[in-house]
């Protein structure tokens, strides 16, 4: 039985700017070790954003996105030094 509450994210990650690109972000949260990984990872249909498949590697992600990949989701917050 999965007694996890999908209403919240595993963890949150602060970006400066308008966006970070989607492969990019699986780097910045330790999801993948390389961008060649996190691009595969895309390719393969294994990352969701927003609770849909996504596999546009250089997706746009902007603050109150959610991506979620290998049984974590992340919450894309703006940085408090933005």
């Amino acid at each position: 039985m999965n007694t996890k509450n999908n209403n919240h994210a595993d963890s949150a990650l602060a970006i400066k700017g308008e966006y970070i690109e989607l492969y990019k972000l699986l780097k910045a949260a330790n999801l993948a070790s390389s961008g060649g990984e996190a691009k595969y990872f895309i390719a393969e249909g294994q990352v969701r954003v927003n609770g849909a498949i996504e596999s546009r590697k250089r997706k746009k992600i902007s603050v109150g996105d959610r991506v979620a990949f290998n049984g974590q989701t992340i919450d894309v917050i703006r940085s408090k030094d933005d």
